[in-house]
């Protein structure tokens, strides 16, 4: 079951990631282009930077699904075997409680928001552009509560 729900979170942010890196790159040659032929698009900058939080975001979930994040492997791999399942049940708390109140505090600033809109787009809602916040964080929850059930079940902790 863990597999499956891994596997399909896996696609989804492979997506999300290259979709998010493409519209980056793409947003970045016009900006280039545009200032070259003298006209600056206000909206630029502005928009590089919030797909650049996405994919931040979505590319450390990615990274945390692959156990390629934060999480010091190598001193669990190397303390005492009797030591590893603490130190990994450890890492995974701190882990999770770090993004839960990266979540939280996103939220709050979602609330924070209102009704506001972007300066260079003020038909775009902020908290739409800064929803990215908790749903990153709950996204790095579940890809690294995934990545660690699918470790401790072929005995990452043992």
């Amino acid at each position: 079951m863990t597999t499956r729900l891994r596997a399909a979170l896996g696609r989804f942010l492979e997506a999300a990631v290259v979709g998010i890196t493409a519209a980056l790159a793409i947003l970045v040659v016009v900006g280039v282009a545009s200032r070259k032929a003298g006209y600056s698009l206000v909206w630029y900058d502005e928009v590089a930077a919030i797909l650049l939080a996405w994919l931040t975001y979505y590319g450390a979930a990615l990274a945390a699904l692959r156990r390629a994040h934060i999480g010091m492997p190598n001193l669990v791999q190397r303390a005492p075997r009797r030591m590893r399942l603490a130190l990994a049940i450890v890492r995974e708390t701190a882990i999770v409680g770090f993004f839960g109140l990266a979540a939280w505090m996103g939220l709050k600033l979602l609330s924070a928001l209102g009704g506001t809109f972007l300066v260079s787009l003020p038909w775009l809602p902020a908290a739409i552009v800064y929803s990215a916040v908790p749903v990153g964080a709950a996204l790095f929850i579940i890809a690294e509560v995934l990545a660690a059930i699918e470790g401790w079940k072929q005995g990452e902790a043992a």
